[in-house]
């Protein structure tokens, strides 16, 4: 995997502002819940040069950081768009490591056409929901944030909230959505203070708080009979395809 410090593009100089470091949250604290950094995941869905997703998902990012948490953040330029060729593309192997690696994930995309948009879909499609025997993202947190450029909306979260379950992870029950994202973001692509940047505070403690309570019941939460069983016929997960094969030979 590349260096760490390339997935930190969030972490600002010494000589910026942050207000960030001013937040009171030592009862979020990861103190008596076991001393390995919580390991997240962070997904926007832009690729333009001004994109309030980016600036959404690195305010997660610098918040989850401070809480304690070990915080990466998937540049999707360069992704290859979702075919039948391309699996063994840098930027598809790395997204699917980055993916395996974490423990909780947050997305962040821009509300297109009342829907997410063509680049955050592309991400999710690259990650299968197994990979030989490892499920890339079942069993991990998740939470889930839009940012829009009109009114009010909530159809980009209530489809990542879809998607997660068919992903199978656990989507905590708080949200962000940041209307007229224009407004709420100065020009060094920092939140202002108002109450949604406390909500996006709050996003990112409780999906810090949930991953550490069901982090050491990880196993046990995605143990499937059907697996189980799986494993016992044929020696491992079978993928969709290998399944498929199977059942066209027993026919």
């Amino acid at each position: 995997m590349t260096a760490d410090i390339n997935y930190k593009p969030y972490v600002l100089s010494e000589k910026q502002t942050d207000w960030v470091a001013d937040l009171e949250l030592d009862s979020a604290s990861q103190s008596g819940m076991g001393q390995d950094p919580v390991k997240v995941l962070v997904l926007y869905g832009s690729l333009r040069k001004t994109s309030y997703s980016r600036f959404l998902a690195y305010e997660f990012a610098r918040i989850l950081d401070k809480l304690g948490a070990d915080v990466k953040v998937f540049d999707p330029t360069g992704l290859p768009v979702k075919d039948d060729v391309s699996q063994n593309h840098p930027k598809v192997q790395e997204i699917r490591a980055l993916s395996t690696w974490s423990q909780a994930q947050v997305w962040v995309c821009p509300e297109q056409h009342g829907a997410i948009t063509a680049v955050f879909k592309n991400q999710i499609d690259w990650i299968p929901l197994s990979i030989g025997s490892v499920r890339p993202t079942q069993g991990r947190t998740l939470a889930v944030a839009q940012v829009s450029g009109g009114s009010q909306s909530f159809n980009t979260v209530n489809t990542l909230r879809l998607l997660g379950r068919w992903m199978r992870m656990f989507t905590i029950p708080n949200q962000s959505s940041v209307p007229k994202a224009w407004t709420e973001f100065d020009s060094n692509g920092r939140m202002k203070e108002s109450d949604l940047r406390d909500r996006v505070v709050d996003v990112a403690e409780e999906l810090f708080r949930m991953t550490l309570v069901l982090r050491p019941h990880a196993d046990r939460l995605v143990d499937r009979y059907s697996e189980r069983k799986e494993k016992l016929e044929k020696g491992r997960l079978l993928t969709q395809q290998e399944k498929e094969e199977f059942k066209t030979m027993a026919k």
